[in-house]
């Protein structure tokens, strides 16, 4: 039985996804070409992994083209909400703010990236939740 779209990729499954998002619904050359050329996988690899992501939710395959097509189940932005909740939860006991604190302290911010947190941290002030 496979097992929920919410496992969490591997390493090689994020790359894979990654191609997908980048270059949309595609057969395995252009996630193959993609894997090989950052990790040097193999062909037969590269079908392996797709079919493991297949049983876990990650990738849809519609078999009625040649070569079969792939898509990814979840957006970037729904996978990184993921993950990003599920580190919050592993490493800072369920903190998103002590999560954002590290995330902004490990590294210089740009000026845009700062202007961009600024105006996310207006919009939830602004925000009616009542």
């Amino acid at each position: 039985m496979p097992r929920p779209a919410n496992s969490t990729p591997t390493d090689v499954e994020l790359q894979i996804l990654r191609a997908l998002w980048e270059y949309g619904p595609c057969g395995v050359g252009p996630i193959h070409e993609c894997l090989h050329r950052v990790k040097g996988t193999n062909y037969s690899t590269t079908v392996k992994m797709l079919s493991v992501m297949l049983g876990k939710g990650l990738v849809k395959r519609d078999e009625s083209k040649r070569p079969h097509i792939y898509r990814a189940v979840w957006t970037r932005e729904r996978t990184g909400k993921s993950l990003l909740r599920d580190l919050a939860k592993k490493v800072y006991n369920g903190s998103v703010s002590s999560l954002v604190m590290q995330a902004l302290s490990s590294s210089k911010a740009s000026d845009e990236d700062i202007e961009r947190i600024r105006e996310i941290l207006e919009e939830m002030e602004n925000r009616d939740d009542g």
